[in-house]
């Protein structure tokens, strides 16, 4: 049962930008901790960026710097803008939303989860 949508994804060149946007009813999954994940052919997901209800935020290594996860409140909306993407970011990205203390990767793979969009960095 999907409950959150992905959109954003698409083909970029290595060094361009992307901003993902994830829909979500904060209602039915809640919304305290929410992130992205994605997941590479032949690899396991990974946690990418997180976001806390009162805006704190973690990242994994490899996006630091270059990625940033934002929400919008009120249209209950969750971003990623992605800079100076790279071949390796290629990958389904994932948006997840959980209401579960302490906020972290581990806790958000239980929540509520979109279907993925595709990004194919060349």
């Amino acid at each position: 049962h999907v409950q959150l949508v992905e959109s954003g994804g698409g083909s970029v060149q290595a060094g361009g930008a992307l901003r993902l946007s994830c829909a979500h009813p904060g209602y039915t999954c809640g919304s305290y901790c929410m992130g992205w994940f994605r997941q590479a052919p032949g690899k396991e997901r990974e946690g990418v960026a997180i976001i806390v209800e009162d805006g704190k935020t973690e990242y994994s290594d490899s996006v630091k710097g270059r990625f940033t996860i934002s929400q919008n409140n009120d249209k209950n909306i969750l971003y990623l803008q992605m800079n100076t993407l790279q071949p390796d970011d290629t990958a389904t990205y994932y948006c997840a939303a959980h209401n579960v203390y302490p906020c972290d990767f581990e806790g958000l793979k239980s929540g509520c989860w979109g279907r993925g969009t595709q990004v194919t960095v060349s």
